[in-house]
């Protein structure tokens, strides 16, 4: 099995000039000029727009469903995710990590968004088990 696709916050014009953008198109063969989808062995998310003015974070969650359809029809790839939207974007992990919540098995996240999204599962099931208490 070869390297995981590195998946990385992108902008829609594809300057990958920066951060992880960057690194993916000096390592991962991201090609300039496309910043959404698959190339080479790396996936770009739009955290940005062509003009790289942040996106809003309605727009980011669709374009992080639209690759979490994409890793659900590809179990023959692995998934390395990056925190997008974490860096250049502005944004904090705890307002993108929900977005991966219920990502498939072949996506392997970064660590903050893990300990993001288990505080959430966590707390979820504390709440769910009082609500049964108080039934």
């Amino acid at each position: 099995m070869g390297e995981p696709v590195f998946v990385f916050g992108s902008n829609l014009a594809g300057r990958h000039g920066k951060g992880a953008a960057l690194w993916a198109r000096q390592h991962r063969g991201a090609v300039y000029g496309v910043g959404l989808g698959l190339t080479g062995n790396s996936f770009a998310i739009p955290t940005k727009d062509r003009d790289l003015k942040t996106l809003p974070l309605d727009e980011i969650g669709r374009y992080v469903d639209r690759f979490l359809r994409f890793a659900t029809d590809r179990p023959d790839l692995t998934f390395q995710v990056t925190p997008i939207g974490c860096g250049l974007a502005g944004y904090k992990p705890e307002q993108i990590a929900p977005m991966f919540r219920g990502a498939p098995a072949n996506c392997q996240l970064p660590p903050e968004f893990v300990a993001i999204l288990g505080r959430r599962a966590a707390a979820l099931s504390e709440l769910a088990q009082l609500d049964g208490e108080t039934l």
